[in-house]
């Protein structure tokens, strides 16, 4: 597990930024008990080592005019690599698409898009993912409301963990 090759002070400040990526070095050296430069290595490093991929501003869609939210369940015709390989390419093109996750079981990808309205969704839909060649089956959910979206993992699961562990 890679949360136990890194010790108590990496994982308090990859909880803190994962919480609030704007706070200064300073702030986020405190928050954890230690003086700025150290803190400032540790976060290059956790950069470094592919831990930390970046930081985001999380921003209102629907306040931002995308009141459309919808879960796609794509089934793919074949599940050869190239074939799953030239999807995701795909998917990481289309604006639309926000989120695309490979699944085990009968749906192949599912897929989180936002739009600004039903026509444009719809456009994307028939437009582009129903004609991309090797997709069998697309299925729609609407989303009606989000109750809960929380980026990132549980830092307190794992830190419980790893109290249990010897």
């Amino acid at each position: 597990m890679v949360g136990t090759r890194l010790d108590s002070i990496d994982r308090k400040i990859l909880a803190e930024l994962q919480a609030d990526g704007r706070m200064t070095n300073v702030e986020l050296a405190r928050r954890v008990g230690i003086s700025a430069p150290p803190c400032l290595r540790r976060v290059r490093a956790l950069e470094d080592s592919g831990l930390i991929r970046g930081y985001h501003a999380r921003v209102d869609a629907r306040e931002l005019g995308f009141e459309v939210h919808v879960f796609v369940m794509v089934g793919l015709e074949s599940q050869a690599e190239a074939e799953l390989n030239a999807f995701e390419g795909l998917c990481r093109e289309w604006p639309l698409v926000r989120e695309c996750h490979m699944l085990n079981g009968e749906v192949d990808f599912i897929l989180k898009c936002v739009a600004p309205d039903l026509s444009s969704f719809q456009n994307f839909l028939t437009g582009q993912l129903l004609t991309t060649p090797n997709v069998g089956s697309v299925k729609t959910s609407l989303v009606i409301r989000e109750a809960k979206e929380e980026p990132g993992v549980p830092f307190e699961v794992m830190e419980e963990r790893l109290q249990r562990t010897p």
